[in-house]
């Protein structure tokens, strides 16, 4: 077991952690534009946030989009904690809390250079290419029942 914690909710303390994980990675190292990074979603969604002691390391977000489809979103690791299994953790905190909520789906946009990563999970790319945040993507689709 790995020796770190994981926290899923909605309030406004993991929010701010959850934003400082998401500050390092998109911001800082792949240059996301932070109007675009620090969106207005943030409120209505459901934060999945790792540490390691008092420090976040690694985050995800969900929202629903209706009824039954969760849409994950903003997942990410610290460079540093990178290749210890917490992206594969915070993506089954995030599964598995949508769907005690009521989700039979889950759609995210992957970037397209860790596209393989969430087809390990079981996800399946929808559609072509994109660009979002000026990273390329790729919709990517898993049931959850």
């Amino acid at each position: 077991m790995l020796p770190y914690e994981c926290y899923v909710g909605g309030d406004a303390a993991l929010g701010d952690q959850a934003r400082a994980v998401r500050r390092a990675v998109f911001i800082e190292e792949q240059g996301v534009d932070e109007t675009e990074e620090m969106d207005d979603k943030d409120d209505e969604a459901t934060h999945v946030v790792v540490t390691d002691g008092d420090d976040p390391v690694a985050t995800a977000r969900f929202r629903f989009v209706d009824e039954t489809t969760a849409r994950i979103e903003r997942v990410a690791v610290l460079e540093s904690y990178r290749g210890e299994g917490l992206g594969v953790r915070v993506m089954d905190a995030a599964e598995t809390t949508a769907r005690e909520q009521g989700a039979t789906s889950a759609f995210l946009h992957g970037q397209s250079r860790v596209e393989e990563f969430y087809e390990k999970l079981g996800y399946e790319a929808e559609g072509e290419t994109f660009e979002e945040a000026g990273i390329p993507h790729v919709e990517m689709v898993k049931p959850l029942e």
